[in-house]
């Protein structure tokens, strides 16, 4: 057969025929193995060091940012920090439970103050010169074109930290009683404290990252060995909440007097889930009492066109009919 194969095609190709149809298999079998190896799936240990050698470039590049962001700061850190200890380290307390945790926050926040002060001190200036006239314009109304737009620059970021805090702390309020009830299950399921706080933590982030966050914070300090009883009460004063405070006491109790964590845990977690009802129904109650101006300033006026409204349209129609 193979004889015969071979006198075909000889007789087609010429006597180079057999090496013209091997060159030929050759070439194809080349070109459809190129695409395949192309296509073929690279290897994960590689995809991960790929991965994990990019994120350590990241972190280096952040970590030579930040260098030259505080260098630039401590150059002027004497005007950008409060000379009173204790005013600055109610400013760094309060920072902190806005969420802000980086090491030049202070700096950054007085910063921010000045430089929002001066900027909208010029704008206030420039709309002076431009659109007021200094002839007309009486002295009340100079240092509210002029100070005005200055002074509101310089309080916008307090605001802006008190209301982040506030709205941080009112995220952590609503999320502790269910982290207490995940807490629980875990330590009553044989797992240890600090990893029933790291498993919390994974799983309430996507509702309350707030909280999550500083039961992740908790949970690294823990596995540097920082003091467990320090470490919760760094955490009740970054939250600033009452329950949080009253849950790190309870468990530094249990440590200290050697009690059981989950009977203390079982118990305060009902307590969360019952002040979680009152609150609900407090701010319920307050419903009645906030409507009440929303409701008598929609009601009233259109009650009284409706009601008084014809009589005074007949008595200005008598009014109009009479002699003069």
């Amino acid at each position: 057969m193979l004889d015969s194969l071979n006198t075909f095609i000889t007789d087609l190709l010429g006597p180079a025929g057999p090496l013209l149809v091997v060159a030929g298999l050759a070439v194809l079998l080349i070109v459809a193995t190129i695409p395949m190896m192309l296509a073929q799936k690279p290897d994960p240990m590689d995809k991960l060091r790929e991965t994990a050698q990019k994120k350590m470039d990241a972190d280096a590049r952040a970590v030579l940012r930040d260098r030259k962001r505080n260098e630039k700061l401590n150059k002027y850190a004497q005007f950008l920090e409060p000379q009173d200890a204790k005013e600055l380290s109610e400013v760094k307390l309060k920072l902190l439970q806005a969420g802000y945790r980086t090491k030049d926050a202070v700096q950054l926040f007085y910063f921010m103050q000045f430089a929002m002060g001066l900027g909208m001190l010029a704008l206030g200036t420039l709309y002076y010169l431009l659109m007021v006239n200094p002839d007309e314009a009486t002295m009340v109304t100079k240092v509210m074109t002029i100070l005005g737009p200055g002074a509101l620059g310089y309080v916008a970021p307090k605001f802006w930290v008190n209301k982040r805090m506030a709205a941080r702390q009112e995220q952590i309020q609503q999320g502790f009683p269910d982290a207490l009830d995940m807490m629980l299950v875990c330590v009553e399921a044989g797992q240890s404290m600090e990893q029933s706080i790291l498993r919390v933590a994974k799983e309430i982030r996507s509702a309350f990252p707030a909280l999550g966050d500083e039961f992740e914070i908790i949970s690294h300090e823990m596995k540097a060995g920082k003091d467990r009883s320090m470490v919760l009460n760094d955490m009740s004063e970054r939250c600033g909440s009452q329950d949080v405070t009253s849950f790190v006491t309870v468990l530094n109790q249990a440590q200290t007097f050697g009690t059981s964590i989950s009977d203390a845990l079982r118990v305060y977690a009902g307590e969360m889930r019952d002040k979680r009802v009152m609150r609900a129904e407090e701010a319920a109650n307050k419903l009645p009492t906030k409507m009440t101006l929303t409701t008598m300033m929609l009601t009233v006026p259109p009650l009284l066109i409706i009601l008084v409204g014809p009589s005074v349209v007949g008595v200005m129609n008598m009014g109009a009919g009479l002699p003069q």
